[in-house]
């Protein structure tokens, strides 16, 4: 495992290491380790809903009106 040192000044140290007895951390570095785990969970999942945008954005612009999907599905159904 590779090793990270940070510094904080004396008001983020206490505001972590309180973080980390209310989220029930055995310590501060654990609860900064969660908190770098989430942000990349977080990225991760915020650059596969762009990709999702840009998919959608790039996708030809369809002239079906709500009326036609509902009567298809009506149809399908056998409801019409």
């Amino acid at each position: 495992m590779a090793q990270l040192n940070v510094q904080l000044p004396d008001d983020l140290q206490r505001w972590t290491d309180a973080r980390a007895v209310e989220g029930g951390f055995d310590s501060g570095s654990e609860y900064v380790r969660d908190l770098v785990r989430r942000d990349r969970d977080y990225a991760e999942k915020l650059a596969a809903l762009q990709a999702a945008i840009d998919e959608g954005l790039a996708s030809p612009v369809v002239e079906t009106t709500i009326e036609d999907i509902i009567a298809r599905g009506l149809a399908r159904h056998g409801l019409r």
